[in-house]
């Protein structure tokens, strides 16, 4: 039976809103990953058989399907496809999805699963079109019109920010605790990066070699006088919540079988993958009904997980779903998320996935889980099963 093993896995480093990377287009900050990918793997990329992109703002520099531009910017074969995909935040751990079904199924052998977005050159919400009833349409609106927390005369009635305020109340979850979390997130990616743990999944962009997002010198005080947009008495502030990004990682997908043929070393192999539609006020629980459904399917348990990437979009977000759970917070986000890191949308499943794989090698754990809280309330999660020591 085919399967589909995961080869090789990079990311660019994830450059602050208007900081090192924003002179890159995005087209050409895929393309970095696409090519760091095939030459870290010794892979010809001719023998690509297609690449499934994320992006999530597919307007403007991110239109005209950014994944064939980036295959093309990248010096690849004028043979090798691309097509762009949106499934809003988790967009490039759906790529990953798709890839490995494609190659499961026999369809292909060889995947790229990548994902990108400038949200410095193509700011979030771009590709949103304006006017009554956009982009949800007169029936979501009625549906929705009597529910607390929508506001249906905007052109996006549901408010990811409002929903994280929402799920803080939900779990009694107070500033301090919230900014609490979100200063050992950035404790724990700067500890990352200073033992090195970074370096093998980055490929250094226009001089720019490290994450810029983390802040090493913050402080609960600071935070706390951080404003709360969503709520006036609110809990949610820009401190507590994922910075806007740019961007890009890469996963090269195969059998086991295509693996041996060509030489690859197989790293991990897609053991499960799930995904579900929540709550689209709320939005951002998704990855509790998520997890679940995917440790029944793979027939596993929480403890038989040894390292969890739950995406930070908002600290509530990964605090719910440990307290839902029952995992150990040790093993969440042990390298810091997106609070630190950054969240470039369309990228940030590829980017989930290369930190998370990197982790285990490095560590010798077997199974690892990766979850993702996405726009329109739904959530993909991913069980990887490691093959072998780094």
């Amino acid at each position: 039976m085919r399967d589909a093993v995961i080869v090789g896995a990079v990311r660019t480093p994830v450059g602050r809103r208007n900081g090192g990377l924003s002179g890159v287009h995005p087209a050409d900050l895929a393309a970095e990953a696409l090519a760091a990918l095939v030459t870290r793997a010794g892979l010809d990329p001719a023998l690509v058989d297609d690449v499934i992109m994320g992006c999530v703002s597919q307007v403007g520099e991110q239109s005209w399907n950014i994944a064939r531009n980036a295959v093309l910017a990248a010096g690849w074969p004028e043979h090798v496809p691309g097509t762009s995909i949106d499934r809003q935040c988790g967009s490039s751990q759906q790529a990953l999805h798709f890839a490995a079904a494609t190659v499961i199924s026999g369809q292909a052998d060889v995947i790229v699963a990548a994902g990108v977005e400038g949200m410095s050159r193509v700011p979030m919400g771009s590709s949103v079109s304006q006017g009554v009833g956009a982009p949800y349409g007169e029936k979501v609106r009625v549906r929705y019109a009597d529910v607390e927390g929508v506001a249906v005369d905007q052109p996006i009635p549901f408010n990811q920010g409002v929903g994280a305020e929402m799920l803080a109340a939900r779990w009694g979850l107070d500033r301090t605790t919230l900014d609490t979390f979100a200063l050992e997130s950035h404790a724990r990616a700067a500890a990352a990066a200073d033992r090195g743990d970074f370096d093998a999944e980055i490929v250094p962009v226009a001089g720019v070699k490290a994450d810029e997002g983390i802040r090493r010198d913050s402080t609960v005080e600071k935070l706390a006088g951080l404003k709360t947009p969503f709520k006036a008495d609110g809990v949610i502030s820009a401190g507590n919540a994922s910075q806007i990004s740019d961007g890009a990682a890469a996963l090269l997908v195969t059998t086991s079988e295509k693996a041996a043929e060509l030489g690859l070393t197989p790293w991990a192999r897609v053991h499960t993958a799930v995904v579900v539609g929540s709550d689209p006020v709320v939005m951002l629980d998704g990855p509790i009904p998520a997890t679940r459904k995917l440790l029944a399917r793979a027939g596993l348990t929480i403890g038989d997980i040894g390292a969890y990437e739950v995406n930070e979009a908002f600290a509530p977000v990964p605090l719910g779903w440990l307290k839902e759970t029952g995992a150990d917070p040790a093993r969440m986000n042990p390298n810091g998320g997106a609070i630190a890191l950054g969240h470039p949308l369309g990228a940030s499943g590829a980017r989930l996935t290369t930190t998370l794989l990197h982790h285990m090698r490095a560590n010798g754990i077997r199974y690892g889980l990766q979850t993702m809280c996405e726009g329109g309330g739904m959530a993909n999660a991913t069980i990887f099963e490691n093959l072998g020591p780094a």
